[in-house]
């Protein structure tokens, strides 16, 4: 017998955490940089084994989850003709409570969030097949509310694009034009939704990836203030800067959505305040003007380098036809908005590094819900089979490991520094206005690449060519939203509404004019 075989065999009747041989120790102490002699790599092993004896020990008790409360079957993969747009993952329907708030809706699901029974892969041939064992709380509560769910909605590669071409399954077509992309990361969500598939959809959003596909296909997508709506149950980029939120056609049924999801999840998830309160949006948000409101035009969100004159005159025009209902409109400024993109690059490279390659997509050092079965098929997937991810997440997760092994989350923490002064400096000028207004997209979408025709470094660029006014809002936790402003031919423009943290209800009520002012609804 072996020394692997002998030390495998007979240090641990409990085999949940097998141990390491004193062979794989010594690798890890060289790795470690540890000058260790063989007679301490020894001792070592020793106070190891004790250790995970100790962890085995705990095997026999069951962990608390999370409920599952109605029935459903694991569903199929769509045909081609049931996919035209390629937009959903898988179709399984799920009906939830006889009554309540959505009754009669059909929802889809962003393939990050975890549906009990129902397969996912995040966008990533490496996790295909892996079925999670809970629901996460937005699915659970959107059940409870009586909607039916249809299926999980096709995301792109580890949720790591704003374009829609990096998915396994191949490229998520714009609802308007399928030449061209759908935005991302919820890409599939957006599509849905503006396709009738489903009356709504739960987004994801760590960089604009509920706002950025509701753009450019035109629907209605919120990124709620950070923490309202519990992330427990989906899969993590980066901890703080993590938010799901709903994508509908209307703003009605957006805000119906976020009743229904919203609200503190019982400490499960660590991004969440105790106090929440969420107020009937659906209601409130029904007004005839808005007489005393103030709105605020950023100028830093226009006349960018990637900017199109359209797509600024059609936003800075929906703007200021809400005078008409007794807003008062003006042009503001935040220099420090410019840098929000590369703040929020500091923060995402080095910390997605950590969640997504070290922590199995969840993150670790945290209070709450772990789905530790998911983890530890996520955690093998993005050690071992690395091929199928993007070219974009290969060189994030790069520079990410750099410069933590190289400045040990120096540039990390400055740049979340940074970013209170980017929150304060929002929340000075959000003192004397209600909301603030900018393009989601300074352009309308762009064509989708033919598989071959760009080199690794201009698919990574492709991806985040388009984030420059969504990031912001990942970084100063403020609530934001994307409206459909008008037209560029048959491509549809953004309009992004950012207000006060918590006050999504006037976020929403904004928007409902703008409806109403444009005639939509």
């Amino acid at each position: 017998m072996t020394e692997s075989s002998k030390e495998r065999s007979g240090l641990f009747q409990d085999p949940t955490v097998p141990g390491p041989t004193t062979a794989e120790l010594s690798a890890l102490a060289t790795r470690l940089n540890y000058s260790l002699s063989d007679d301490e790599i020894k001792q070592c092993h020793s106070l190891v084994t004790d250790a995970l004896k100790g962890f085995n020990r705990l095997s026999h008790l069951v962990e608390p989850t999370l409920p599952v409360k109605y029935p459903r079957t694991p569903g199929y993969r769509p045909t081609a003709e049931e996919n035209p747009y390629n937009a959903w993952y898988w179709k399984s329907t799920i009906k939830g409570a006889d009554s309540g708030k959505l009754s009669g809706k059909t929802i889809a699901i962003k393939d990050n969030v975890m549906v009990a029974g129902v397969p996912m892969m995040n966008g990533y041939r490496a996790l295909e097949g892996t079925v999670p064992d809970v629901d996460a709380t937005v699915v659970t509560r959107l059940l409870d509310a009586g909607g039916t769910i249809l299926g999980k909605a096709i995301c792109e590669n580890l949720c790591f694009s704003g374009c829609s071409f990096t998915a396994a399954y191949g490229p998520v077509l714009n609802f308007n034009d399928q030449t061209r992309s759908a935005g991302g990361s919820s890409c599939g969500s957006a599509v849905l939704v503006m396709a009738g598939d489903v009356d709504m959809a739960i987004g994801g959003d760590q960089g604009g990836s509920v706002r950025l596909p509701s753009c450019w296909n035109g629907s209605v997508g919120l990124k709620p203030t950070w923490g309202l709506v519990p992330y427990t149950g989906a899969w993590s980029l980066e901890p703080s800067a993590d938010h799901l939120g709903p994508i509908a056609r209307t703003v009605h049924d957006c805000a119906l959505v976020l009743e229904v999801i919203a609200g503190y999840d019982n400490g499960l998830d660590h991004r969440q305040p105790p106090n929440i309160v969420v107020p009937e949006y659906t209601k409130e948000i029904e007004v005839d003007n808005l007489d005393g409101m103030k709105i605020g035009i950023l100028q830093e969100g226009f006349g960018l380098d990637v900017s199109e004159e359209a797509v600024d005159k059609i936003v800075r025009e929906a703007a200021q036809k809400l005078r008409s209902v007794g807003a008062e409109v003006a042009d503001v400024s935040i220099p420090m908005h410019k840098h929000s993109r590369d703040i929020k690059a500091g923060i995402g490279y080095e910390g997605s590094y950590h969640c997504m390659v070290r922590g199995s997509l969840q993150g670790l050092g945290f209070r709450g819900y772990y789905p530790t079965n998911s983890m530890k098929t996520v955690g093998a997937a993005m050690k071992h089979d690395t091929k199928s991810q993007s070219d974009n997440f290969k060189f994030v997760a790069l520079c990410g490991a750099y410069l933590n092994e190289t400045y040990h989350g120096q540039y990390y923490g400055r740049c979340q520094n940074l970013g209170r002064l980017l929150r304060q400096s929002y929340d000075d000028v959000l003192k004397d206005h209600d909301v603030l207004i900018m393009p989601t997209i300074p352009f309308v979408a762009h064509k989708l690449p033919k598989e071959g025709e760009m080199t690794f470094q201009e698919r990574a660029k492709y991806c985040t060519g388009m984030v420059q006014n969504t990031m912001a809002a990942n970084i100063t936790a403020h609530p934001a939203l994307s409206i459909n402003a008008g037209w560029v031919g048959n491509l549809p423009v953004g309009m992004m509404i950012v207000g006060k943290h918590w006050d999504e209800t006037t976020v929403l009520k904004v928007a409902r004019a703008h409806e109403k002012v444009m005639g939509s609804q």
